[in-house]
């Protein structure tokens, strides 16, 4: 998987299509990403010690493949190539439609 938490992303399929959004987290073993304000859910909460319970919003993952980094050069949606940087000698992120690189 070639996502990072703090990658900037956009959804291509399913209800959330269209939406931007960050990584907040990575699950890298179920190939699965957690998208700020993406398949948000409402969840049932008991009160616990110092939480109050009630109904609360929780973004759930989404398969890796239904999103893509976003171009900071165009701002739409890409592919994530690798080449190796002349500088340093290591390999570094590219996005395929400007070839710039990613942090």
């Amino acid at each position: 998987m070639n996502f990072k938490v703090g990658d900037k992303v956009v959804v291509r399929t399913g209800s959330d299509k269209g939406k931007e959004g960050k990584i907040i987290k990575t699950l890298r073993n179920e190939n699965r990403v957690v998208v700020e304000g993406v398949n948000v859910v409402k969840k049932h909460q008991k009160p616990t010690g110092q939480e109050t319970g009630g109904i609360i919003e929780v973004e759930r993952p989404i398969h890796a493949s239904n999103v893509m980094i976003v171009d900071p050069k165009t701002k739409k949606g890409t592919r994530i190539g690798h080449t190796i940087d002349e500088k340093t000698g290591k390999k570094v992120r590219i996005t395929k439609k400007s070839n710039e690189k990613l942090d």
